[in-house]
């Protein structure tokens, strides 16, 4: 026995309600029943170190199963802004984006430039990339999983296969017909990453190329997926006039091939669509009854965070930040853009430029717009929100990063509320001190996700905590993670539940959250009183 949690009011995470008892961990896995505790202590050859944890809860660490550290962790390893509200397990390659599997180099330098090459797709997925120091010496699953676990991270981490490197590598980040045999070689490269125990694949389908892709390389790929029995994650392809067809196409992959189906951060975009959530959770529920494995994961706060990009037709998109960025010069090209936006209603008002990646807050090509809305930019220049949005992504291309307001509370709840959601932070593990924190300003899920939604959200403690540790572990396939059971990991967060809050906001974002005490990663305290121990004890994960 080597700590010993005394008096705390245990929530196991199955949902159960709270008892006062004590929690032990001996060799990096938890000792729950009294009788083993007993037993642990007569048999060990010192006593444990012991902790009064009296009214504070105890609880497994939460699973974030949404997250864009794929890079930052290779930053800043300690993850500071997820270990300091509790997440003591990340999956990351969300939303389609990531930087595995990568292209053969031979075949990017192929004539007509087929594959897109390692610059091209970094550049795709800058949304990541926040440290330009962090180098990409790898190739594949296998390669990124032993440089994360080589970085030896506080956290758990676990991965997803991106679609937009499995496609890109392929095909490229043009608007190309996907022949059999391109198919063919996304489908077996997909196969060697699932193998190499991924827990998922996921899309993000308003991502160049990914916006291109046809239903039937979804399909395809789908039948992989359900073939390793894992997850396919789906930022779906419109959140806003077209959320329930989108919701369907995800659905419809679903039915045909068998797969798991993850639909991420459900909401309703604009607030002429504020109350259509309810058609798309009246869908996973008639999936749901007929079989299909849905969930839903969101994160609790009214406003996103994308790329100013996403926000273009697709057409506009094409070629990547680099290719596009030029052509958003043209007279012809800005006036067909203008006129999407008119058709989409978009409301500048409701959009602040939040960070340039790369550039720091005080950088002067980012003070200029620094957590300006897109139309208070516009009234002060002189001239309208679409011309303002089409110079900074001429100037600045796809790394202009933006938060997008327009969401409903209702919504928000309605989702929150439903039996097939898990909580997710979208977010990246963060260094407020390091070069991660020093670019704009990040949405503050990064930093209080977590605490928000218990502390704000959650009417009934026990089942919100279960939204937080076993129900997103089970949804990836980590049986043996987000339980407070005899013989699992000792992964553990300590807080005080009349502390506990977000503090970051989004003019402020870069505050760690109160009320977290301590938090324990396979059996090493990797946060005490509040304060990073150093230690960095988080494993990769596999499926």
């Amino acid at each position: 026995m080597d700590l010993l949690l005394v008096g705390g009011l245990v929530y196991d995470g199955a949902g159960n309600p709270p008892v006062v008892r004590d929690v032990g961990i001996a060799d990096g896995l938890l000792v729950v029943d009294p009788a083993d505790i007993v037993a642990a202590i007569d048999a060990a050859g010192s006593p444990p170190v012991v902790r009064d944890v009296a009214g504070l809860v105890v609880c497994p660490g939460f699973v974030d199963i949404h997250t864009h550290s794929d890079l930052t962790l290779l930053s800043n390893p300690l993850g500071g802004s997820k270990i300091h509200q509790g997440v003591t397990t990340e999956v990351v390659g969300n939303c389609g984006l990531g930087l595995t599997p990568l292209p053969d180099p031979a075949r990017a330098a192929e004539p007509g430039g087929a594959a897109a090459d390692l610059a091209g797709i970094r550049d795709a997925v800058g949304y990541l990339d926040l440290d330009p120091q962090v180098s990409v010496g790898w190739r594949d699953m296998q390669g990124y999983l032993a440089t994360v676990a080589a970085a030896g991270p506080a956290q758990n981490v676990a991965a997803l296969v991106p679609h937009l490197s499995l496609h890109a590598g392929v095909v490229g980040l043009d608007d190309r017909p996907v022949t059999e045999a391109l198919l063919a070689d996304m489908v077996d490269l997909l196969d060697t990453e699932l193998a190499a125990g991924a827990v998922g694949l996921s899309t993000g389908l308003v991502y160049a190329p990914l916006c291109y892709v046809e239903e039937s390389e979804l399909m395809a790929l789908g039948e992989v997926v359900a073939r390793h029995g894992k997850l396919f994650a789906w930022h779906i392809r419109d959140y806003a006039d077209d959320l329930m067809p989108s919701v369907r196409q995800a659905i419809r992959v679903a039915t045909s091939t068998g797969c798991r189906l993850q639909i991420s951060h459900l909401t309703a975009v604009g607030r002429r669509n504020w109350g259509a959530v309810n058609d798309a959770l009246a869908a996973v529920d008639a999936a749901r009854a007929a079989g299909i494995d849905v969930g839903v994961d969101i994160y609790p706060y009214l406003a996103g965070n994308c790329p100013l990009s996403q926000l273009l037709p697709d057409w506009a998109q094409e070629g990547g930040g680099e290719v596009f960025a030029p052509r958003l010069r043209d007279p012809e090209v800005r006036a067909r853009v203008i006129a999407h936006w008119a058709e989409t209603a978009s409301d500048w008002n409701d959009i602040v430029v939040n960070a340039v990646n790369g550039r720091r807050a005080d950088d002067p090509a980012n003070a200029a717009f620094l957590g300006e809305t897109v139309a208070a930019l516009a009234s002060a220049a002189g001239t309208t929100g679409d011309e303002v949005a089409l110079d900074l992504l001429a100037e600045y291309g796809a790394s202009v990063m933006i938060v997008a307001y327009g969401r409903s509370e209702a919504d928000l709840r309605a989702v929150l509320a439903h039996p097939a959601t898990v909580v997710a932070s979208d977010g990246q593990a963060l260094d407020p001190a390091g070069p991660t924190g020093a670019a704009g300003q990040p949405h503050p899920r990064s930093y209080g996700c977590f605490p928000r939604y218990l502390s704000r959200y959650a009417d009934d403690l026990a089942d919100g905590i279960r939204r937080c540790t076993s129900a997103p572990a089970a949804r990836v396939g980590l049986a043996d993670r987000g339980l407070l059971a005899d013989g699992h990991p000792a992964d553990l967060v300590v807080f005080d539940p009349s502390t506990l809050a977000d503090t970051a906001t989004f003019d402020d974002p870069q505050q760690f959250a109160a009320g977290i005490t301590m938090v324990v990663v396979n059996g090493q305290v990797v946060l005490d009183d509040g304060a990073d121990t150093g230690a960095r004890p988080g494993q990769v994960l596999t499926t």
